[in-house]
């Protein structure tokens, strides 16, 4: 199958996954293009096709002769699209010659040049786009595709000399839980990519240190016509609580290595309310002082307004791979060697995310992250290059051969 029409296929389906659900995966609907790669990888002659309990979905590209003994490779991207934005009923559109300018989406949105400057760098290219309603799911069904365009074209070319080849997808990435039940040993691969990062050259192996934190506020809801020094209004409380917070230690004031604590949910009434957040930092020693001046910050307010009105519930989620991956720097070396025999210059540099390949680092399998071609992650202004997705593509088929080496 054509790469393009691949990504689009499996854009049509909706997995987006859910914050609130406490299953796993944390919506059915996930398990539905699941299954799919699964008949896909069967049909596309892979061998130990499986998918587990959780959703799981691992196939094997196998050596070809002379080179079993070279190390097993996996290549990892997950199916779930984020909560922030439905992903259902997806209207791709497809722009051939790019001609630089601005896009517009629909009839009352236009994605601009001003907007996002890295559009400039795709003139000329064929880029995939939202019509503005949903999110597009380049996030990471770009990777997904690029996997399984690779995978098919060396199992349709046996005399491309290259090891074992791991193949892995996973669900619910989007919400932090997309390794819970990531099965290392039954994968089987000695090292891994996730094929999930975003513009052209992008090569990482350094993530944010990641908490999240909810604050519930129990107030004192009293007639506001006789509420002097008895009323607490919860809404006031988490207010207060959000400003004494670093304003410049906000997504939108941090670039590079600078962490930040970012609101990501706020509900309330005067009664009760609560707030979340999710803490970032690089430094390990920063990402530590975030979560002490945020227990500050709330032990603080409880000396104001009293035992039981505030109570934090603070998560560590994950922790930067860099120290997990930098005693294998063959690993680096390789996708750099990969992506400049595909004429694409690598840009190193650190993930202002997460993927499941920093818990996968923990878990014993060093897992770098890799360009997709796909930008604007998220939202209704997401859109992918297939030129930069072909070299993507190309750039999994490099390394299964210099891994073979």
């Amino acid at each position: 199958m054509e790469l393009k029409d691949r990504f689009l296929k499996y854009v049509s389906y909706d997995t987006q996954s859910s914050e609130q659900s406490r299953t796993f995966p944390s919506t059915d609907k996930q398990l539905v293009l699941l299954r799919e790669l699964a008949d896909e990888m069967k049909a596309l002659e892979m061998t130990e096709v499986t998918m587990d309990a959780h959703g799981y979905v691992m196939g094997t590209v196998p050596a070809t002769p002379g080179c079993e003994s070279a190390p097993v490779v996996g290549f990892i991207a997950h199916v779930d699209t984020s909560p922030d934005m439905s992903g259902k009923d997806v209207r791709p559109r497809t722009i051939e010659e790019y001609d630089g300018g601005d896009i517009v989406l629909n009839g009352q949105l236009t994605m601009r040049v001003a907007d996002f400057p890295e559009l400039a760098f795709f003139k000329g290219h064929t880029l995939i786009h939202t019509d503005g309603t949903t999110l597009l799911g380049a996030d990471d069904k770009a990777g997904v595709a690029e996997i399984m365009t690779a995978a098919e074209y060396l199992l349709a070319h046996p005399e491309i000399a290259h090891g074992k080849i791991r193949i892995g997808f996973t669900p619910d990435e989007e919400v932090g839980r997309g390794v819970d039940y990531f099965d290392v040993a039954a994968f089987g691969a000695d090292f891994a990519y996730t094929v999930d990062g975003g513009m052209e050259g992008e090569l990482e192996y350094e993530n944010f240190n990641a908490a999240s934190a909810k604050i519930a506020v129990q107030g004192r809801n009293v007639h506001p016509g006789y509420a002097k020094n008895k009323m607490i209004n919860a809404i006031e409380v988490a207010c207060e609580l959000n400003a004494m917070l670093p304003a410049a230690e906000r997504p939108e004031h941090t670039e590079g290595y600078e962490g930040f604590y970012h609101c990501v949910g706020f509900d309330g009434t005067v009664e009760r309310a609560e707030i979340s957040y999710i803490i970032r930092d690089h430094d390990t020693a920063k990402f530590e002082q975030k979560k002490s001046y945020l227990w500050s910050a709330v032990d603080l307010l409880t000396k104001k307004y009293g035992d039981g009105v505030l109570t934090l519930t603070l998560k560590d989620q994950y922790f930067n791979m860099r120290k997990m991956v930098e005693p294998h720097p063959q690993l680096i070396d390789k996708a750099m060697e990969a992506m400049r025999m595909a004429g694409v210059e690598p840009l190193v540099r650190p993930i202002r995310g997460g993927t499941d390949g920093a818990r996968l680092s923990f878990m014993g399998l060093p897992c770098p992250n890799l360009f997709t071609g796909g930008m604007n992650f998220h939202g209704k202004f997401e859109y992918c290059s297939l030129t930069t997705m072909r070299k993507a593509v190309q750039v999994i088929l490099n390394l299964a051969q210099l891994w073979a080496k």
